[in-house]
């Protein structure tokens, strides 16, 4: 082999070297990240409206089935055919085996909890949560994985067909920045959803949760995700037993 040879050869292997070594330290930056905010950990909560954590009641006993939010959200917030962020679901409860069985329309959507599994497992800080507790995902940065997905406890999260990046119920944040309700708390014909700030104990909300202390409930809340979609009128024994958001109408023994 010539000098000149070997030099290039020298050359060529130093390069793929650096290469190498390039990709390595680019692969590794998102856990170099995660080791450095602790897996787990929640990341900082990013501007939301000021001062104000939304939560949402939802009063079952109001709640016909209807499906108007279902409609609603679908015209308002435009996902694919055949998704949805938010719909009504028919679950069969029965409390004891003898007992007489219940039809419970049940509303689904994003809980927006304090705790929200699908912020930290995010690689590329996609999914967050903002200051007045609304989670969202930002679609320039999604890579569509999954990962929030799965980690949903409420599977209230897809990969939406058109764009393959997640999407969800957002609380219609749009709309309620410019001083609106959520397009399924608007067209609810009985009523049954209530939207506002937690923080003020003179909102609607805040009234009707304390009239009704007694009766409220959150879905799953051995996950201790500190779900803000409350509940009146689900069944004690329904609690911890609802199964996944796996079509419009779907019926379910417990």
């Amino acid at each position: 082999m010539s000098k000149s040879d070997e030099t290039l050869s020298t050359g060529r292997r130093g390069l793929l070297k650096d290469l190498l070594g390039l990709s390595a330290a680019v692969s590794l930056l998102p856990l170099a990240g995660a080791a450095q905010a602790g897996i787990g950990d929640q990341p900082p909560r990013r501007p939301g409206i000021e001062g104000k954590r939304y939560g949402m009641l939802v009063d079952l006993r109001k709640c016909i089935g209807c499906q108007a939010c279902t409609v609603s959200c679908s015209v308002e917030n435009l996902p694919p055919i055949g998704q949805f962020r938010t719909t009504v679901l028919q679950y069969e409860v029965t409390e004891t085996p003898d007992a007489p069985s219940a039809l419970i329309n049940l509303p689904r959507l994003c809980n927006h909890c304090d705790e929200p599994p699908c912020v930290p497992v995010c690689p590329v800080q996609a999914t967050f949560q903002r200051t007045d507790g609304i989670v969202l995902v930002d679609n320039e940065r999604c890579v569509g994985c999954g990962y929030c997905v799965q980690a949903c406890p409420y599977d209230a999260r897809f990969i939406n067909h058109e764009t393959q990046t997640a999407d969800k119920c957002t609380f219609c944040e749009h709309r309620l920045e410019a001083g609106l309700l959520p397009a399924c708390v608007e067209s609810c014909v009985g009523g049954a959803r209530v939207i506002g700030d937690l923080n003020d104990p003179q909102s609607e909300i805040s009234r009707r949760m304390d009239a009704h202390k007694d009766e409220i409930r959150v879905l799953k809340p051995g996950m201790n995700t500190d779900p803000h979609v409350y509940y009146i009128g689900l069944p004690e024994a329904f609690v911890n037993e609802v199964d996944g958001q796996a079509g419009i109408r779907l019926i379910a023994k417990h």
